[in-house]
């Protein structure tokens, strides 16, 4: 079976132990690509370095919402620079949440617009996430998407069919992580129902949001096969053929750079 975890934070330090491990057991399980997710300019550095290393990750750099408030002089300079690398093939995550109070509002929305235009500059996809947030993640798409066409994801999708439905409009995927999978999440199941197949995604958001029955444990990209197993079922197909598309969905979002012929460092 043919998998892809299209949102992973591997560079996090509960991995420090295991992360050569954690990455054999991706591969023992089908995955044949990690999108690695920054979430900080040194978060996102140590991606790029993390890709350099293991042939399974591909970065995403970024400064997430939660982080802006904390990003130094340089740090949006230095998530310009590592954007540039021939092994980068994302930019984010980023985003808006309302739920934390970590960061001014307004500074997240100066952050999301840094990085959807850097987005659109660059042609690479951008990351996003939101939380208690998506109305406005929703008016700063409809802006961006007047300045140009968007390529993008919405990560770890919570939200409404008809928002689902919209962000599909603007060009973007729809992806679902381990909260898909929990019992009380019947109304989330009947959204993912709802998505166009070639527009869907799935994910771990390791070390975050494990899925069922491993709830408690921490994440990692293996379990990523229980979220494709779910939604399979839900959408009435097999758990190979669900696969094998969404694998092929990310690698089309993900993959332009690599076509074009970047390539990272081994």
């Amino acid at each position: 079976m043919r998998l892809f975890d299209t949102h992973a934070h591997l560079d996090q330090d509960g991995f420090d132990i295991d992360r050569a491990e954690v990455i054999a057991r991706a591969r023992a399980a089908g995955v044949e690509r990690i999108i690695a997710v920054g979430t900080t300019a040194a978060s996102s550095q140590t991606v790029v370095e993390l890709a350099a290393q293991y042939e399974l990750l591909w970065p995403a750099v970024g400064i997430q919402p939660n982080h802006c408030a904390l990003a130094e002089t340089g740090d949006w300079e230095r998530i310009v620079r590592l954007a540039s690398g021939s092994s980068v093939v994302a930019i984010g995550e980023t985003g808006l949440d309302r739920h934390w109070n970590d960061t001014p509002f307004d500074v997240q929305q100066d952050y999301f617009d840094r990085h959807l235009r850097l987005s659109q500059a660059t042609g690479l996809p951008f990351i996003v996430h939101t939380r208690e947030s998506d109305a406005d993640v929703l008016a700063m798409l409809r802006d961006a998407a007047r300045r140009g066409p968007l390529a993008g994801v919405m990560h770890s999708f919570t939200g409404s069919a008809e928002m689902a439905a919209e962000c599909v409009s603007l060009g973007l995927y729809i992806s679902f992580a381990g909260m898909v999978t929990f019992k009380k999440s019947d109304a989330l199941r009947a959204v993912a129902a709802t998505v166009p197949p070639e527009r869907l995604l799935i994910e771990t958001d390791s070390p975050y949001l494990s899925p069922h029955p491993l709830r408690g444990k921490r994440n990692e990209p293996a379990y990523v096969v229980h979220t494709a197993a779910c939604l399979a079922a839900e959408r009435g197909e097999t758990v190979e053929a669900f696969a094998e598309r969404t694998s092929e969905n990310a690698l089309r979002l993900f993959g332009r750079r690599k076509a074009e012929g970047g390539r990272r460092s081994e």
